[in-house]
């Protein structure tokens, strides 16, 4: 079984790219600061994890995802390969994101990233817009 669970803080917004073709699909790369459980000296405490999501899970990550934001995703882990210009083989690991949720509420989440204030009225709750009720991921 190849079942993988993290929580983290994003690193950066999202990298999303869209593929080619007549059905554009959204790709969205991002980084997952993820604290080690146990800190040694001379360690870092923090790993930093390559993920990537596909599709309505790409969107999601494009319209709601930034910097600072925790977050708690499950998908598998991939490995690959390929030669850079220098020739030299180069491996990869990736998380393939099947599922991403919100770790904390927005308001802890802001101390973290001012960003996130743009989608808040005054009275902290995020703005939706009508008929998104097709694109949430959680119907």
């Amino acid at each position: 079984m190849n079942k993988v669970i993290l929580m983290g803080r994003l690193c950066a917004d999202p990298d999303i790219k869209y593929t080619s073709g007549t059905n554009p699909t959204a790709v969205a790369r991002y980084r997952l600061a993820v604290n080690r459980r146990f800190k040694r000296e001379g360690e870092p405490e923090s790993d930093f994890i390559t993920c990537v999501a596909f599709g309505k899970q790409g969107e999601f990550a494009e319209k709601w995802l930034h910097k600072g934001t925790r977050i708690v995703i499950s998908g598998r882990i991939q490995t690959g390969s390929y030669t850079n210009r220098d020739g030299v083989k180069v491996y990869t690991t990736d998380i393939v994101v099947e599922e991403q949720e919100f770790a904390e509420s927005k308001s802890a989440g802001s101390v973290y990233n001012q960003n996130t204030q743009r989608h808040t009225d005054s009275d902290g709750f995020m703005n939706i817009p009508d008929n998104i009720d097709e694109d949430l991921p959680f119907n």
